[in-house]
């Protein structure tokens, strides 16, 4: 179980819907809705430990493929001195039409390290991994898990309605749904935030299939940030990661080093 690959599978849950307006950064023909540099920090407990930090972050913007394209990490640092882990998403997702360009998994937990690079071609239809020597088509305007959750900030959610759609860059895991349950306020180390509280709910075969009740929180206005993600398993703890800092730019002393590789 790769923890943060299934505490971001939540973000696998939007919407094709009216994103808002947002002025133009990144150069003729696209717009860049987020501000490089902002950076949330969440406090990460499994059960009742203390997992560790996570991280959520934009880098900047990068042309991949001859377009520009929004560049966010994601990060999640912690354990105990018997289990130590260290895991990291990097997304390059293109600005006109906010499709995944390049994915990047970067897991050490334990004694397990793995390496996973995704290059992604929305024009010519097909994905291809770093090492493996075939290509395999992939959905219209594709987006995978770092993409999904800074695309679902974009949208107008509707409280007690129900989205499905087919959009996440490996066809086998579609569809994916989201319900919007309703509006909460939380308390959590940033603050007493507002919130809409939405659960995303996996069709067959999927990347959520290990967790149980699903539930994210994010803020109830026009920036959607996750205040909140929560996730239970079946023959363990409950894993919840908390907004703790919000961050415009990077805090003094930030620095989330280097992608490894094999």
């Amino acid at each position: 179980m790769h923890v943060l690959r299934i505490l971001f599978a939540a973000t696998l849950t939007v919407a094709t819907a009216r994103a808002q307006e947002a002025p133009d950064t990144a150069g003729a023909g696209a717009y860049n809705p987020f501000p490089v540099g902002e950076t949330l920090v969440y406090d990460a407990r499994f059960g009742l430990l203390n997992l560790g930090e996570g991280l959520m972050h934009i880098a900047g913007i990068d042309t991949v493929g001859g377009v520009p394209a929004l560049h966010v990490v994601f990060r999640l640092r912690g354990g105990s001195f018997f289990y130590r882990l260290d895991d990291r998403m990097d997304s390059w997702i293109e600005l006109g039409s906010f499709s995944s360009r390049r994915f990047i998994q970067d897991f050490h937990e334990g004694n397990s390290d793995r390496y996973t690079e995704y290059e992604i071609l929305p024009d010519s239809g097909y994905y291809r991994q770093s090492g493996v020597d075939s290509v395999l088509p992939t959905s219209p305007e594709p987006l995978d898990d770092a993409a999904f959750f800074y695309f679902v900030r974009t949208l107008d959610l509707e409280m007690g309605k129900r989205y499905e759609f087919d959009r996440y860059f490996r066809p086998d895991r579609n569809p994916v749904v989201l319900e919007v349950l309703g509006r909460d306020t939380l308390d959590v180390p940033a603050g007493r935030i507002p919130t809409i509280l939405v659960r995303p709910v996996v069709q067959g075969r999927g990347i959520l299939e290990e967790a149980k009740e699903p539930q994210m929180w994010l803020s109830d206005d026009a920036r959607h940030i996750m205040v909140q993600l929560k996730l239970k398993f079946a023959s363990i703890a409950t894993i919840t990661l908390r907004l703790r800092e919000i961050h415009e730019t990077p805090p003094e002393g930030f620095e989330l080093g280097q992608l490894s590789k094999p």
